[in-house]
């Protein structure tokens, strides 16, 4: 594990300091100097994200599963910055926060639906979020034919990955796969697989019953989302192109969008 640490986080930064280059060291370091002190009232905001991020995913732990708020805010900002910095897609910082969580006492399964639970969740409002932010765009700057065409395929493109994630929670396929491959393929590990499987289909089952809990989470998850647009708003004050609330919040859900999309 220790190895694997140390060849990933070389491997990241080695990645970091290339697309430094690659875009532009002397522009990006401007940039920095250029907000100033604004960098560090960010670098405080982005601590804001993460706390709703944090109680959105707490809503879905029982009393018994639930962890400190230091320890929970300490996992997730290790998630936040795999999913950020590093190369894993935005979700092999979910593999972590289910491991993390794990390691100090939750039951596995428990640790796993949660958080994909929380994913979906997260998924589901932001596409809310998106939806809202190409109406304010078209109230603020109206858009042509063609974009107006490019963003109703690509909310189209994002509502169908949704309904599919949701899907194979709510109705069992992971188990059904699992099971299917246990027919195919002959060994301990493809069973020990499907029990896995079954129990994690379980767990995500109880969790969408929880129909207060899951409102919770994704109030905290919106709060989350519209919050973001304030941090989009400091950034570009302090680099000296300041703009309105309204188009800072059109920015940050199609930017969101588009990311979780890739």
């Amino acid at each position: 594990m220790n190895r694997s640490v140390f060849i990933g986080t070389l491997a990241g930064l080695g990645l970091f300091t290339a697309l430094i280059i690659w875009y532009g060291a002397t522009e990006i370091v401007s940039g920095m100097f250029a907000m100033g002190w604004g960098l560090i009232l960010v670098s405080v905001f982005r601590f804001g994200l993460i706390i709703f991020d944090m109680f959105s995913w707490r809503a879905l732990l029982s009393k018994r599963d639930r962890q400190s708020l230091s320890r929970l805010f300490w996992i997730r900002w290790v998630a936040d910055s795999v999913n950020t910095l590093l190369p894993v897609a935005r979700i092999g910082g979910e593999f972590v926060r289910a491991h993390m969580l794990h390691k100090r006492g939750v039951d596995g399964v428990i640790s796993g639906a949660s958080v994909l639970v929380d994913l979906t969740a997260g998924i589901f409002t932001q596409l809310i979020f998106s939806i809202v932010g190409i109406v304010a765009l078209f109230s603020i700057v109206g858009v042509g034919t063609s974009t107006t065409l490019s963003l109703v395929i690509g909310l189209s493109m994002f509502s169908a990955g949704f309904i599919g994630l949701y899907f194979i929670q709510r109705y069992g396929l992971l188990a059904g796969l699992a099971r299917f491959a246990e027919h195919r393929i002959i060994g301990d590990g493809w069973r020990k697989l499907t029990g896995a499987t079954v129990a994690l289909d379980a767990a995500i089952a109880t969790l969408y019953d929880e129909k207060r809990a899951i409102t919770v989470c994704c109030v905290w998850r919106v709060l989350g989302w519209v919050l973001g647009a304030g941090e989009v708003w400091l950034i570009l004050y302090f680099l000296g192109h300041p703009i309105s609330l309204a188009e800072a919040f059109v920015l940050e859900s199609l930017g969101q969008a588009a990311r979780s999309a890739g």
